[in-house]
């Protein structure tokens, strides 16, 4: 190709003056309009200059769509946000090579994010392709946080960005180096991630290792989205597998020691949802000696009440073997247990009771654990909480494993009792821990010295209730329960004469039993009517009532029964 002459490249170089002078007005104009909005107070944006801009030779479809743009800018939005008009601008604008005209897309975006009452329609999530990808860091900033606003509000599916293929540009902005740009990428990962299907493609496309990488981050608030990404991708099992292997537990583990509370409670509810799997709990355990352990039991003093509920959560996780429920108790975490109990948090409270039915559990704990200030709380729990199935059915549990002979004195030297004859007798206790509060009292029934001190609480209002959940068939073991209890204080005079008052009902429960298909009913039965027949009036109706009809039925029975096994027993002998 030949050179040009002197005269066409005189005019070469005049066209190329005149398009500057145009480009840089036009810019400029632009310009001056993002200045104006982003100084307005809807976008916070105060007291920070406007970046200078760079100023490119404009195309002229582009300049002529941006002088569109512009006047839909300056005429206050009045036209429609999402109308078509709209979107081919921004199809053009986001596509530029031109920063500043991409930072006009990118500013629209940021606007709408934060006024769209509805759903943003499929093809306006075509432009954050080339805004993500955008090599100007303001339009990075704008464009994801944007992405981010909309998935908060709503107004996008999470499932739609991964599928139009957004995934892997918002990945790509985890490793840039503007801190804003990070943590609204981890802020928009974060969000994906609470769909089972976007945290498998998250994993897939390589996002494990760069939210690692950024949960060290030095800024806070990128550490905080890194760190609440990772927490959503822990929901999924086998992408629990692929964080260990690359690392997470470490990381995790030390995060703990974070002085921000919030990546302290992400950190530690990641945790405990890798402890609820316990294949992962000797790579736990591994870390340092105890280390976890004592972390853990160090945030149980935590004044952030999520923080130290979730530590209880985490520990309670991990208590699975014996061993670790020993290791627990010797590092001295019962004063701290029993200061949560007292919390006014429910949640707290809640998450604390749990851990302690979890050690409860391990014979060895139990003595430690049978001290006076527990049992007294655990008491208090029964009687102010009544309605709340956790705290009752939990405390009821602890109470029974902590019914040992060596443990009775104080047991009933506590408000155990008190409380758990009250719960039985509340009526808004519900179906669920009622059962619980009936097992652990027929417990405590076979202990003389206990029957003895539920005597003191026996009264009208006591009886009818334990006869009347006798009779509930329908519920097995709370009906077998509440007749065992009867079984053990009948021998009572005071009992018996509160019984009186509801042979009719006892009759009931009573042949009931006799015809269960269930021995253990029919010997519990035949043990009551022995015990009742000690009273003369007892005896004297029982005797007219239908059971002695039955009786003697079982007794024929039986003895043909016994004859029946002889002749098999002597023919086994020859």
């Amino acid at each position: 190709m030949g050179q040009l002459c002197g005269k066409c490249m005189k005019l070469l170089q005049d066209f190329v003056s005149f398009v500057k002078r145009m480009s840089s007005s036009l810019v400029q104009r632009i310009k001056e309009c993002l200045v104006m909005i982003s100084e307005c107070s809807c976008l916070k944006r105060n007291g920070s200059e406007a970046r200078q801009l760079y100023k490119p030779v404009l195309q002229p479809h582009e300049k002529e769509t941006a002088q569109e743009f512009l006047q839909h800018i300056e005429t206050g939005f009045e036209m429609s946000l999402l109308g078509k008009n709209s979107l081919e601008a921004l199809r053009t604008l986001a596509f530029s090579e031109n920063p500043g005209l991409q930072q006009s897309a990118g500013l629209y975006y940021l606007h709408l994010s934060q006024h769209l009452t509805s759903q943003l329609p499929e093809e306006h999530l075509e432009p954050y392709y080339a805004l993500l990808q955008s090599s100007d860091v303001e339009v990075q900033q704008m464009s994801s946080l944007s992405l981010v606003n909309f998935l908060l509000e709503g107004n996008i599916n999470g499932d739609l960005v991964v599928q139009m293929g957004l995934l892997e540009p918002i990945l790509e902005l985890l490793e840039l180096g503007d801190f804003t740009v990070q943590c609204n990428a981890c802020a928009c990962i974060m969000t994906l991630a609470a769909s089972e299907s976007n945290r498998e493609a998250i994993t897939s496309a390589g996002g494990v290792i760069p939210l690692l990488v950024l949960a060290n981050s030095y800024d806070p608030r990128v550490q905080q989205n890194a760190v609440g990404a990772i927490l959503n991708l822990t929901q999924s099992e086998w992408i629990q597998q692929v964080l260990c292997r690359e690392g997470a537990l470490p990381v995790l583990t030390l995060l703990l020691e974070s002085p921000d509370a919030e990546v302290q409670y992400y950190s530690c509810t990641a945790l405990s949802n890798l402890a609820a799997n316990s294949h992962h709990h000797e790579a736990m355990l591994r870390t340092g000696d105890g280390f976890l352990l004592r972390t853990l039991i160090s945030l149980l003093s935590s004044s952030v009440e999520k923080v130290s509920s979730q530590a209880c959560v985490c520990l309670r996780n991990l208590a699975v073997s014996a061993h670790i429920q020993a290791d627990i108790i010797a590092m001295d975490v019962l004063p701290q247990l029993l200061s949560l109990l007292a919390s006014n948090s429910t949640d707290v409270q809640q998450a604390s009771i749990a851990l302690l039915w979890k050690l409860s559990q391990h014979p060895a704990n139990q003595d430690t654990l049978t001290c006076g200030e527990m049992l007294n709380i655990l008491g208090r729990l029964l009687l102010t909480h009544k309605t709340d199935p956790v705290l009752v059915g939990h405390a009821t549990c602890i109470i029974k494993n902590l019914i040992l002979p060596q443990n009775m004195q104080r047991i009933m030297e506590s408000s155990c009792f008190e409380g758990l004859l009250y719960t039985i007798l509340s009526p808004d206790v519900q179906e669920e821990p009622l059962h619980y509060v009936i097992a652990c009292l027929a417990e405590l029934a076979k202990h003389e010295g206990s029957v003895l001190h539920m005597l003191q609480w026996m009264d009208e209002s006591l009886i009818k209730c334990l006869v009347k959940l006798a009779g509930q068939l329908q519920h097995t073991e709370p009906s077998f329960q509440a007749a065992s209890i009867i079984q053990h204080v009948v021998c009572h005079e005071k009992v018996r004469s509160l019984l009186k008052y509801h042979i009719t009902e006892i009759q009931y429960y009573l042949m009931n039993f006799l015809t269960h298909q269930e021995i253990r009913f029919q010997q519990l039965g035949i043990s009551t009517v022995c015990k009742l027949q000690e009273d003369p009036e007892l005896s004297s109706a029982i005797r007219q009532s239908q059971l002695m009809e039955h009786l003697e039925r079982i007794h024929q029975q039986t003895e043909e029964t016994q004859k029946l096994l002889r002749v098999v027993i002597s023919h086994m002998d020859i």
